[in-house]
Order: C-alpha cells, then sequence, then structure tokens
C-alpha cells in the first residue's frame, strides 16, 4: 500500500488562534498556560483535521510559538548567556531570543533571523562557540507525540537534523577565530540519541528527521559528518526517514543513498528531474522513497495526471510498500483552508488548493496508486481532471498589450541618462541634504485605528471620502512627527497600506486576494500573499496621490515608496503556467510607468524596495546567473526611466547578501538601505571587501524588536560604519520598516536616531 504523508502543516491556527495568543501572552493580557492551551487547541485541531482527511503519517512536533529552529535551540540548550541569568521564565527567555526584550530591568537584543532557505519565513539564528554545553532542556518531539497520542491519533514526529542544525548556525561573539559549528557535531549527537532513543521507547514507529542542508552546495562538504550522525543515531532510533526539500539533491545523492536510515523524502515540485537519478540510487537499497509531489510552496490544484505519472513510475520500480506520496515541503508556506474564501467567484476557487486541500490531494493520489476501488477516488481523480482542463483554458487568454510591450524592452531601457557620479551632484543641489542624512524605510507604525477604519470602509460602514479624509490626517500626523524630530528625508507612512504587495496588487490587473489566506512570516508576523492569474499591468496611478498629498505639507523631500517586481514576485503565489522572468517583467513595466508619474508629480526621490531579491536566488550556484538574468534587468527596467535629478533608493533585508553584493551594486540605485545591525554588523566586511561606490545606509537598529536603542548604539554603529564607508555616502536610517512598531518606541528610537546623526556630524565634521 502506498502511504500518504503531510511534513507539516501550518501552526497559524485557522483565524491566527496563534499570533492572538502569543501576542496576548507579550501585552500581559494572557497567562503561560493560557497561551499553552490555546496552542493545544491548534494543534488538536490540525492533527484531527488531517486524519479526517485520510492522512497516513501526520507531523507532530512541527508546531512552534515563534519558529521552529528557536525551538530546537531551547530544546538543546544553545541559549546565549546574553539571555540568562534575567529572572526570565524559559518561555520569556524563548522569546527575547526571537524578539530582544526591554522591559524590568532587561535589555537584551534579539537574535539574528535569516529567511529559511528560499522562502519568505524567517528562522532565528542559533549562535554556537567552544563554549557551547548541548543538553535537551525538553524533549519538545516527545512532548507532541504524546499529546497527539492522548488525543487517538498516532503520529510521525518531526526533529530537525544535527547537521543541518549546525550548517545554519554561526559562531557565537565569543568564539575564537576560524571556529566552525559542525565541529560541535560530535558533542551534538548524544542529545540526539537520548531524543531518537525516547521517542522510540514511547512507540512512535518512524521520524521525519529534515536535512534541507542537503540542496545545497555546502552539504558536498558533510559527507563525513551525515556518515558519522546516522551511524550513531540509526540503532537507537524509530524508523529515520531522512528529509530533502526545496531543491535537488544532485551529487549529494551518492552519498546520501548509502546512510543507514528506514527513507528518503525527496521535492518533486521543485525538481521533478532529479526522480530517475534517484529511483536508480535506491533501488538496490531498502529504502522507502517519499515523494514530495504536492507543492508546499504554492496554492494551485495539484495536477493529479502528472502525479500519478511520477508516483506510477516509482511504484514500477520499488514497489507500493517503498513508496510514500506526501507535500513536497511543510505545508506552512501555504494558507490554512479554502473553506473561509466566499469572495473568491467559483472558477477561481476551483483552481486553488490551501493546506487542508492539499491533503486531500495527497490521500487521494496515494489512494489510486494503491489500487483503491473506493469510487469517491475514482471521482476525485475525474473531478480533478476536469478542474484542471478548466484551468489551462484560461491560460490561454493573454493580454496582447502587455505581451508586445514586454518584446519591446531594450537595453537603453535599463540604463539611467547620467554615471551615479553625475546624478549625485545633481540630487544633491536638489535636495539640499546634510550630511548622514537621515531617513527611515517607509511605513510608520499601523495603528488600531488605522486598521478598523480600513475594516470600515471594507464593511461599507466608511465612505470613501471619509476613509481618505482619516487617511490624509494620519499622513499629517506622520509628516510633523518628521519635521519635529529632525527628519531629512521624509517619506509619507504608508497608512492607506494593507501589505507591502498585496497594496499593489489590488491595484494591478492580474492579482486575486483571498480572506484569510495567511501565511506566517517570522513570530507573529503574518502576511496574506495575493495570487497571480494572469497578464500584469497598471490601470492607473497607484501611490502618486498620497505621496503627492504629502509633499504639499512639507518643505522638506519627500521620498515615494514602492514595492520592487522581484519582490512582488516573489512575496505573491506566481502563476506555474508561465515564466517567472516574463512575470516579473511585466510587474517592472508597471512600476516604472509609476516612478515616471511619481517624478512628474514632484516626487524628488523614490524607494523600490527589494527585499526579496536574495531570497530569490536558486538554491544553486550553477542556477544563479539564470534567475539574475532577469531578476537585476527588472529592477533596472522599473528604475532607469526618470531623469538624473531623481534620487532612486532601493532597500534588501535579513538574508546573506555576501554572494551577490557585486550584483546589488549592478542595479545602480543611487542609495540603498540594508539590513546590518541584527547581523552583528557583519555586512561592513562585505563593504570592506567589494566597496561601494553608490551612497548606502546600513540599518542601525533593529526594528523586529520592541526595544529601543541608546543614541549611544546608535553612535558606535556608525562610527563601525565610517571606519570602512566614505562619510559623503553614508545615510541613517533603520533597519526596515515601523509598520508593525508600536508609536512610543519608534518616536524614541528616531529620536536616537536623529541625535546620533548630529553627533556624527560634529565628530566628522571634516
Amino acid at each position: 500500500m502506498v502511504l500518504s504523508s503531510v511534513l507539516g502543516f501550518p501552526r497559524i491556527g485557522a483565524n491566527r488562534e496563534v499570533k492572538k495568543a502569543v501576542e496576548a501572552y507579550w501585552a500581559g493580557k494572557l497567562s503561560a498556560d493560557e497561551l499553552t492551551k490555546a496552542a493545544a487547541d491548534v494543534k488538536k485541531a490540525s492533527w484531527t483535521s488531517l486524519k479526517e482527511r485520510g492522512v497516513n503519517l501526520i507531523p507532530s512536533g512541527d508546531f512552534t510559538l515563534y519558529d521552529h529552529v528557536l525551538d530546537h535551540s531551547a530544546a538543546f540548550n544553545v541559549i546565549p548567556k546574553r539571555y540568562l541569568g534575567k529572572g526570565l521564565s524559559p518561555l520569556d527567555v524563548y522569546f527575547a531570543m526571537g524578539r530582544g526584550r526591554q522591559a524590568d530591568g532587561v535589555d537584551v537584543p534579539a537574535s539574528e533571523m535569516k529567511k529559511w532557505f528560499d522562502s519568505n519565513y524567517h528562522f532565528v539564528v542559533p549562535e554556537f562557540s567552544e563554549e557551547t554545553e548541548f543538553k535537551l532542556n525538553f524533549n519538545k518531539a516527545l512532548e507532541e507525540y504524546r499529546e497527539a497520542k492522548d488525543l487517538g491519533i498516532e503520529t510521525r514526529p518531526v526533529v530537525l537534523g544535527p547537521v543541518t542544525f549546525l550548517a545554519l548556525g554561526k559562531p557565537a561573539k565569543e568564539a575564537r577565530a576560524g571556529f566552525q559549528p559542525i565541529s560541535l557535531l560530535p558533542n551534538l549527537i548524544p542529545i540526539y540519541k537520548q531524543l531518537l532513543a525516547a521517542l522510540k521507547e514511547a512507540g512512535a514507529e518512524s521520524v521525519q528527521i529534515d536535512e534541507p542542508i542537503l540542496v545545497l552546495d555546502s552539504a558536498a562538504l558533510y559527507e563525513k559528518q551525515f556518515a558519522q550522525a546516522y551511524a550513531e543515531l540509526a540503532p537507537v532510533s524509530p524508523k529515520l526517514v531522512l528529509t530533502t526539500y526545496y531543491g535537488r539533491l544532485d551529487s549529494n545523492l551518492s552519498y546520501v543513498a548509502k546512510l543507514p536510515v528506514a527513507g528518503l523524502h525527496i521535492d518533486l515540485d521543485r525538481a521533478p528531474a532529479q526522480l530517475d537519478e534517484v529511483l536508480a540510487a535506491v533501488k538496490p537499497t531498502n529504502l522507502v522513497l517519499s515523494l514530495g509531489v504536492v507543492s508546499g510552496r504554492n496554492i494551485w490544484k495539484t495536477d493529479f495526471q502528472a502525479a500519478l505519472k511520477l508516483g506510477q513510475k516509482a511504484v514500477e520500480t520499488l514497489g507500493n510498500d517503498r513508496v510514500i506520496i506526501a507535500s513536497s515541503s511543510s505545508l506552512l508556506h501555504t494558507p490554512v483552508s479554502l473553506a473561509a474564501e466566499n469572495k473568491l467567484t467559483p472558477e477561481q476557487k476551483d483552481w486553488f488548493a490551501f493546506a487542508l486541500e492539499k491533503a486531500s490531494e495527497i490521500s487521494v493520489i496515494a489512494s489510486a496508486l494503491s489500487g483503491s476501488q473506493d469510487p469517491k477516488v475514482a471521482e476525485a481523480v475525474e473531478a480533478n481532471k476536469v478542474s484542471i482542463a478548466k484551468r489551462r483554458e484560461f491560460e490561454r487568454n493573454s493580454d496582447a498589450t502587455v505581451r508586445n510591450r514586454v518584446a519591446a524592452i531594450t537595453p537603453d531601457m535599463l540604463e539611467r541618462k547620467s554615471p551615479f557620479a553625475v546624478r549625485k551632484e545633481i540630487q544633491q543641489k536638489q535636495l539640499n541634504l546634510p550630511k548622514f542624512p537621515t531617513t527611515t524605510i517607509g511605513s510608520f507604525p499601523q495603528t488600531k485605528e488605522i486598521r478598523q477604519a480600513r475594516a470600515k470602509l471594507n464593511k461599507g460602514e466608511l465612505s470613501p471620502a471619509e476613509y481618505e479624509k482619516f487617511i490624509e490626517k494620519e499622513i499629517e500626523n506622520v509628516v510633523r512627527f518628521q519635521e519635529r524630530i529632525g527628519l531629512d528625508l521624509l517619506v509619507h507612512g504608508e497608512p492607506e497600506r494593507n501589505d507591502m504587495v498585496q497594496y499593489f496588487g489590488e491595484q494591478l490587473e492580474g492579482f486575486v486576494f483571498t480572506q484569510n489566506g495567511w501565511v506566517q512570516s517570522y513570530g507573529s508576523r503574518y502576511v496574506r500573499p495575493p495570487i497571480i492569474v494572469s497578464d500584469v499591468s497598471r490601470p492607473k496611478p497607484m501611490t502618486v496621490r498620497w505621496s503627492s498629498y504629502a509633499q504639499s505639507l512639507t518643505s522638506k523631500p519627500m521620498k515615494g515608496m514602492l514595492t520592487g517586481p522581484v519582490t512582488i514576485l516573489n512575496w505573491s503565489f506566481p502563476r506555474a503556467d508561465v515564466s517567472r522572468e516574463l512575470q516579473c517583467k511585466q510587474l517592472a513595466l508597471a512600476l516604472r510607468d509609476e516612478v515616471i508619474d511619481l517624478e512628474k508629480a514632484g516626487i524628488k526621490a523614490v524607494q523600490v524596495d527589494e527585499p526579496a531579491l536574495r531570497e530569490g536566488l536558486p538554491l544553486r550556484k550553477a542556477d544563479w546567473d539564470a534567475y539574475l538574468s532577469w531578476a537585476l534587468p527588472s529592477f533596472k527596467i522599473a528604475t532607469a526611466g526618470v531623469t538624473d535629478a531623481l534620487q532612486t533608493h532601493s532597500h534588501f533585508c535579513y538574508s546573506d547578501f555576501d554572494d551577490i553584493f557585486p550584483s546589488i551594486q549592478a542595479l545602480d540605485a543611487d542609495v540603498i538601505s540594508i539590513e546590518a545591525s541584527k547581523s552583528d554588523m557583519k555586512l561592513l566586511n562585505t563593504f570592506k571587501h567589494y566597496g561601494y561606490s553608490n551612497q548606502i545606509g546600513p540599518g542601525v537598529y533593529d526594528i523586529h524588536s520592541p526595544r529601543v536603542p541608546s543614541d549611544e548604539e546608535i553612535k558606535e554603529r556608525l562610527a563601525a560604519m565610517l571606519a570602512i564607508l566614505p562619510g559623503d555616502l553614508l545615510f541613517v536610517n533603520p533597519d526596515c520598516g515601523l509598520k508593525t512598531r508600536g508609536w512610543a518606541e519608534t518616536e524614541a528610537s528616531l529620536v536616537n536616531l536623529v541625535n546620533a546623526a548630529r553627533w556624527a556630524r560634529q565628530t566628522y565634521a571634516a
């Protein structure tokens, strides 16, 4: 019998129950016990729903209140010393690591965050040193396995693998020069043995052990470590299913197939071409092969015929009992369910499958491959065939005007009229900014009042005219605040925007939207990605109204704010029927028109954010050039249609940019702002290595934490920057937008930022 498996499930709850509970706990409105109860209710609902849909291998241990990697660090005692000895409970230590803490005499910054492989999910980076003492503070996998079992549900525990855990970490500040976290593997293995042995004793038949590092080029360096780890783990563990996702194994397959594990999971959504090679490698072994044929990364209904073809090939090679049908990865990247989507048309709704619908798809595909005679299975397969045919018919439609415009893109459309040195002089005369100019990344706090006004507009309780008056007042408040504290290059604060991608998608042709399609980005920060369903175009200006209004309120320069084409693409659910390149260039042309219109309206600086540029980079270096060949030109198409007088900005955050820093330079933005404070300012080494010719604003404080940095901290960061960067190129700004912060911490932080910039002007006057 072919079994069905889901590798992980959204942790947020059908109605964002986890976000609400966690934030209530942070606000002191919910006790730790009440938070635990809220989490238990969500886990129960998830396990029960998967069981009802016929999934054989239901995951447990994948739930988290903040981040699954942070859970692992806390469980294995990988807790930096700065969080200990503060009188905090283990739960508050955990949250302090994720978001920092500045209360009750405790003042500690958050740990670094990075993007989880090539997704928009952020994980908290573990910190290791020679002094790291691993021990099992708690066995989360065991606790949740027992929790499900008490409900009468048998699950397969999910555990982050030891090599990936170490490889994704970083040396702590106290680590000696040259220290590599992977060197701690011999110390870590005994703790894994303890965890896995306890699961075996509790009755777990198998364990999903996630080693996604195996889809990276760097995994070629870890062959000996994988052999060592799994040789020691296998004898004391339940059956281990080594799980990879987001890419292909490539040459790493040669040693993976020899590991003493019971099964191997591969991603056939991202890398279907690897199936033949993997089948050939595992056929002589006893390995069970788990096929990720249902995408964990998109929301399109699975084409059963294509999935069954892949599954049948595996069954013919290995036999039914050695094949599992599964999601390609955890479903954490998808919304929970389509059930509450009442505003999508029946035609649109029929195109999609969210997490629960994907679970049903997995069950049906596995049953069909097992030769099920259940008429419901045959009906589901036939209904899917009809749905896919209807979708393919819709996909044949295209907008000739949009397609022709993309085809007419010429090389000169990618270039500014003059080199940066010429533009810089022209822009300085127009903007008249001081040395070390201060600015923000765009958004200001989205208050309860703003959210309520937007909700009233959507319900018809507020007229469009009344809503516009409200937004005008909010913009005026933000402008007056910036003037009062002395910021130099202002923004309008974006009170009219629900999300930096959704807002633009709602004003572009080619998108559809969900009511409840929330996906976790980090911690309690959830986003609702729009869905690209057809060719993209801009029917009218999107931001000119608000930017020009804000500029009319002040004599200081106002910065227009746009989200870049690569980021809109990567933070949406893109089409699967046409290339990402085509979709990105369509977005770029729409944004090009917007940038030109902003300049015509009197805006003298425009920021086109590309925080997802690095995130979209393929996991294998061999694939980078193909991606960059259209991603970089797309940004330049969007920004190069203006005069030399317009100062273009772009923003990047929470990824390793070292590898593609020359590509960022090639964008030729007049100013880039980039996350630096949360990553211990290590980006400065990149500047030192590559240099940077245009203006740059490395973030001086972390906005993802409620903690307020002192002006002394910011001064220290500016001094470190100025030891490497020329003073005439340095902007002073936070790490990211301020949307998720409260006004009190925003004001205190920005006042300190402005004071530090004034200090720098005096100290580095020459």
